[in-house]
């Protein structure tokens, strides 16, 4: 003899007894209810919370619980209250790859219970990390993006969805782009910033946001967020856009016996691992300079025509490089510095000499003129008088 019992509710549980003439067999029946906050749809970064209830005859059985994620490796809750007929489980945050189908295992020795409860979860978000860093050197073409994930989780609902810019963590945040995705996946975006060196590239592959920067300035460095909303809730990812600019002083070909300043500066601060270095190409030990932790600019003063590059390295790594070609000035312009150089030598030799000459010339004057004045004086003073004869 069998009984079904039909869409199973809490209240369903207890002892069954099927009685046969005198025979009687009970099997008691326990139910287990699985509710998974938000409707198991989430944001990148929210925290699950799973509620586990359960009914039974008493005494009621002590349960062990164990979850496993959908690459099946166990996940241990942040906290856990748990009662007879409750158990509440808060876990971790959720990235972007916990989207699949979870389990949530039941046991317990003394009544013989192991049951496995699966349920899903969906994670709506990017495959980008939350902090990413790109580097770019100045006037070049810079393409940010942002890779969502809701095609392959098959996300069968809207959102909407914007990207800001701003300089700096304190300045004000400027809107370059929205967009939406409607339930059956497709993907619009609006242009908000009316600034040309912004760009919307015009095949941007599918599930992917992206902002064209096609020649970028040292100015446009800073911090690029890609942010989702769905149904009140917000989850975001960062670009991090460093840039490098090189730049001499002065400017032109490096004449013989003269020095010139090469320098090289990055937008924003370093990661704490990270350093500029300047290098002649196919150069010695001398020509190489580090600069300090946390120093966005490096300078250096060469004496040496050639190719010299400045490198961004973090963690050993080189990340981004940009070169400077600093070209040997001619013969006859070293000819012509020289000639310079001796000619405003004599010159300047000349000058000192008219002024000293000048210098004791108009000393000579004076003291003539003092003493004529002296013999007037004397002569006003004696009355007397020289007539011509």
């Amino acid at each position: 003899k069998e009984l079904k019992v039909r869409n199973l509710v809490l209240s369903n549980a207890g002892i069954y007894t099927c009685k046969y003439g005198s025979n009687k067999a009970r099997t008691s029946l326990h139910v287990f209810k699985l509710t998974v906050s938000l409707d198991g749809h989430f944001l990148q970064n929210e925290v699950p919370e799973l509620t586990l209830m359960h009914n039974s005859p008493d005494p009621k059985p002590a349960l062990s619980i164990t979850l496993f994620n959908s690459n099946n490796n166990i996940v241990t809750p942040e906290t856990e209250n748990k009662s007879p007929e409750k158990h509440i489980l808060n876990l971790k945050k959720l990235e972007a790859t916990d989207s699949g189908t979870w389990v949530c295992n039941v046991h317990s020795d003394s009544s013989l219970i192991n049951q496995n409860i699966s349920f899903v979860v969906k994670v709506l978000g990017f495959q980008n990390p939350d902090m990413e860093r790109k580097y770019a050197t100045a006037d070049s073409t810079v393409i940010l993006s942002w890779h969502l994930n809701f095609q392959k989780i098959k996300w069968n609902k809207g959102f909407t969805g914007q990207v800001n810019w701003k300089q700096q963590e304190s300045a004000k945040a400027h809107e370059l782009l929205d967009f939406n995705v409607t339930a059956l996946g497709e993907q619009h975006e609006t242009r908000k910033s009316s600034h040309p060196l912004f760009e919307i590239p015009e095949r941007t592959p599918k599930t992917t946001i992206q902002v064209k920067l096609p020649k970028v300035h040292f100015n446009h460095s800073g911090q690029y967020q890609c942010q989702l909303a769905y149904k009140g809730r917000h989850v975001q990812s960062n670009i991090e856009l460093v840039v490098m600019k090189v730049s001499a002083n002065p400017v032109g070909p490096l004449s013989r016996g003269v020095k010139m300043t090469l320098i090289c500066e990055v937008s924003g601060p370093l990661p704490p691992k990270a350093h500029l270095r300047w290098e002649r190409v196919n150069g010695t030990q001398m020509d190489i300079k580090n600069s300090k932790q946390h120093e966005v600019k490096l300078e250096v003063n060469i004496s040496a025509a050639g190719l010299w590059s400045c490198h961004l390295i973090e963690d050993n790594d080189r990340k981004i490089s940009l070169h400077y070609h600093v070209e040997e000035a001619p013969v006859w312009i070293n000819y012509v510095v020289t000639g310079a150089s001796i000619g405003g030598s004599v010159l300047v030799f000349a000058l000192v000499c008219l002024c000293i000459i000048s210098g004791i010339s108009w000393q000579r004057r004076r003291q003539r003129a003092k003493r004529m004045a002296q013999a007037r004086q004397y002569l006003l003073e004696n009355k007397t008088c020289q007539c011509q004869q």
